[in-house]
């Protein structure tokens, strides 16, 4: 059969694109590769939550504080008021998107993308099978490409696509112990230290009975697994048994293009659309897909190619000024250990973890205190300006 529309990848952004697309009508196949672990942290905000419709069964555990950690070991809790943030695992949470687009209509291919071939009018999708490991070849109208930072439809299709900034991440999930002094299994630790990571961040989230501890660089002579190891010995992890290692690509900023202006538009990390500063991006790929799948529906609907800019437009209306904060918090603090140093005493600041943590559960920058905007201002430039001590909160 011709399908309307090919998703290639079934992370969290695939699969929910593909979900929405058979759910209002059309259909949909979906090749992905099985067995692949992204290594992330498996935050995700309530928002989230209700927007996609995640059962209470994916969350493996509800955090209630996170925690700050300096070069110096300084210490700052924050903790998350009016609610909780989810965290999922990976390996059970993306099989489980799957499997739900899969009940909804979605047809199921598992195997590997090899290119896009195009006769006239009719556009196929060139993959080999998992278990023949023959090339096959699927028709469809139009193709979404969610297959992951360092996209190989994003490279073949979409200019510029092959040339997205990542810092690679690294992180290894592990058997939680109890509570202990340095581990709060409802706490999750972000670790800014240059010993760590010299240009990100380390961190150490619970996962219930699991746990991802981890780091990411850009820095190509960092090696990881020895971060990582020296962050589980700092957090008194050092004896847990490891359950399992990944590692994988994480952009650090959308594309300026996300289709090819005919048949091809682009979803989640393919697209870029992981959250500078945090590297959040289980929401943004998940809201990825939807708009992915907003823009396709319309292309399919009204014959323009030129409808398939709508995902972009839309995801960018509702989310640039949050990336474009996010990216200058980077940019400003990330540099130097004396800056990471300057950023978590920023982070003392009630008004900071507030209006921080609601626009991380809302996913949108918060206006309704402009008083306590304009101190947090005036105390950020005291310290990149170096006027106030980092020891000063």
């Amino acid at each position: 059969m011709k399908y309307d529309v090919i998703v290639i990848g079934g992370g969290p952004s695939g699969a929910t694109a593909a979900e929405d697309l058979t759910r209002s009508g059309h259909s949909v196949a979906m090749l992905d590769r099985a067995g692949r672990i992204k290594p992330c942290g498996g935050a995700i905000p309530p928002r989230a939550v209700a927007d996609f419709a995640i059962p209470d069964s994916q969350i493996v555990a509800k955090i209630n504080t996170a925690r700050m950690i300096s070069p110096t070991g300084r210490q700052v809790d924050i903790p998350i008021e009016n609610g909780y943030v989810g965290m999922v695992d990976r390996e059970h949470f993306d099989e489980f998107l799957r499997d739900r687009a899969k009940q909804a209509g979605v047809h199921r291919y598992t195997g590997t993308f090899l290119r896009i071939e195009r006769d006239e009018d009719v556009t196929s999708v060139v993959y080999r099978d998992k278990i023949s490991g023959n090339e096959m070849m699927l028709e469809t109208k139009l193709v979404i490409g969610a297959d992951g930072a360092r996209s190989n439809v994003a490279r073949d299709e979409v200019p510029g696509g092959d040339a997205i900034p990542y810092v690679i991440a690294y992180h290894e999930i592990i058997e939680a112990p109890d509570a202990t002094a340095v581990y709060d299994p409802k706490r999750c630790d972000v670790i800014y230290d240059g010993k760590i990571s010299p240009d990100f961040y380390g961190w150490v989230f619970p996962h219930g009975t699991s746990a991802s501890v981890g780091m990411g660089s850009m820095v190509k002579d960092v090696d990881l697994k020895e971060a990582t190891a020296a962050l589980r010995a700092a957090s008194g992890l050092s004896d847990c048994k490891t359950i399992r290692k990944e590692g994988a690509p994480i952009p650090l900023k959308p594309l300026d293009r996300w289709d090819n202006g005919r048949d091809v538009v682009l979803a989640g990390d393919a697209a870029g659309v992981v959250a500078p500063s945090s590297g959040e991006g289980i929401y943004y790929a998940m809201m990825g897909g939807r708009v992915a799948a907003t823009a396709a529906a319309a292309c399919l609907k009204t014959g323009r190619a030129s409808d398939l800019q709508l995902a972009r437009k839309l995801f960018m209306k509702e989310h640039k000024q949050v990336f474009r904060v996010l990216g200058a918090m980077q940019n400003a603090y990330y540099k130097s250990d004396e800056r990471r140093e300057r950023f978590v005493s920023l982070c003392h600041d009630v008004d900071v973890q507030r209006l921080t943590f609601e626009a991380y559960m809302n996913k949108k920058l918060v206006k309704a205190r402009p008083l306590a905007h304009l101190k947090i201002g005036i105390k950020n430039l005291s310290h990149l300006l170096g006027i106030v001590s980092p020891n000063r909160t």
